[in-house]
């Protein structure tokens, strides 16, 4: 922890004053504080330890990226201290009564700072740096309305790897993510598409639906959220070139801050926008038709694993019963007189499974191992051979 203390501004844990807990980001809870020294309300992550994010979040500085003041390195306290957003997050906005206020100049506003905020990690910081966990909750509303993009647990430096193991939200990850394959920073432009589809629409991505399901419908079924009919085709348009499932078709939010400027300048754009933020009622039909359709999909497809097992599990009984029946090895010949004594006890198995000798003596079995009845001796039993218990010759029958 050394290196960390001259690394970053150190806050003492005593110079801060806690309130509530606002929320909580990757590893760890968050809460609203007054950093008592500089007369300042701040956030606090606190951490069990201080990993990657400080580090991140240390060489930033953006408008629409959280600043970062400090870290809190006093066994077993850690943390780290940023500027308080008092608006809250994006995600808690977007789904309350306010966001009834949003028209398009509220979206195209927010959709522009997200995007910047995004470009410059990839772009313009001191190294470029992949978010992964791109979501409304992850982005917060300052005081003045701006927003700005937090919670950098999961973010990676681009020079470090390329190989991401499987971290953030489903509802909001690239396919690429879910799998834990290379990513490039175009998993981020896949997370702005639900977040800027979250604008629109204000509903929770796939709700209702478990993270796993979600995977497995972007993944294998290659399912979207669902782009109202009604939806301005520059959005929708938007929306669906940063779904692509091939990563390098994707925009890059320099590509995407031009399309934002473009549709700025359509000045039939807003009438078709706020016409469309204002008849939810007639659109919301689509989407929770949808979600209706990929549960029905996820219900079908765990049907259908259940059958698969009870298959599995049929033809695992009915392979255990062959491997049963099979068992006994095969006698080396079919002259019987070359018998061994163990030949012969193989033998005597397959009859009484076959079935063909059902009241065989259990003594029999035994015997013939002790009295070592080889192939020749089995052939010529005679009355005297009562002696070792054989009380039944029917064997012979089965010898001819």
């Amino acid at each position: 922890m050394s290196s960390l203390g001259t690394s970053f501004v150190q806050i003492k844990f005593d110079d801060l004053q806690f309130f509530e807990n606002c929320g909580g980001g990757s590893f760890g809870s968050v809460y609203r504080a007054k950093w008592i020294s500089q007369d300042k309300e701040v956030a606090v992550k606190k951490l069990l330890k201080i990993e990657k994010e400080a580090e991140i979040l240390s060489v930033l500085s953006h408008r629409n990226i959280i600043q970062f003041y400090g870290v809190i390195l006093e066994p077993p306290n850690y943390g780290i201290v940023t500027e308080y957003a008092s608006l809250g997050s994006l995600y808690d906005y977007i789904n309350s009564n306010r966001s009834e206020e949003m028209d398009m100049d509220h979206i195209m506003t927010w959709a522009t700072d997200v995007a910047k905020g995004m470009h410059y990690l990839h772009m313009e910081a001191p190294v470029k740096v992949i978010h992964r966990d791109l979501k409304s909750r992850n982005v917060v509303i300052a005081g003045d309305g701006v927003l700005k993009i937090c919670d950098f647990g999961a973010s990676r430096f681009h020079n470090h790897t390329t190989h991401m193991s499987l971290v953030g939200t489903f509802p909001w990850m690239a396919p690429e993510v879910i799998q834990s394959l290379p990513v490039s920073e175009t998993c981020d432009t896949y997370s702005y598409g639900v977040v800027l589809w979250e604008m629109l629409t204000r509903e929770v991505p796939f709700k209702g639906l478990e993270g796993l399901q979600v995977a497995w419908l972007v993944v294998e079924k290659n399912e979207r959220l669902t782009i109202p009919s009604s939806c301005p085709r520059s959005f929708a348009e938007l929306l669906h070139q940063c779904w692509e499932a091939d990563a390098k078709k994707r925009p890059s939010f320099k590509q995407i801050i031009s399309i934002l400027e473009s549709m700025s300048n359509d000045t039939s754009l807003p009438d078709q926008c706020n016409s469309f933020l204002h008849n939810k009622a007639e659109w919301r039909c689509e989407i929770e038709a949808t979600l209706e359709r990929l549960k029905k999909l996820e219900r079908d497809l765990s049907f259908k694993e259940q059958e698969l097992k009870e298959r599995e599990r049929r033809l695992r009984m009915w392979e255990q019963k062959l491997t049963e029946q099979s068992s006994v090895p095969l006698l080396p010949s079919f002259e019987i007189g070359a018998w061994t004594e163990d030949d012969v006890y193989f033998w005597l198995q397959q009859v009484v499974r076959k079935g063909k000798w059902n009241n065989l003596p259990s003594e029999f079995m035994e015997l013939t191992l002790r009295t070592t009845l080889q192939g020749k001796r089995l052939l010529f039993l005679e009355e005297e051979d009562k002696d070792m218990g054989i009380v039944s010759k029917g064997h012979i029958i089965h010898l001819k």
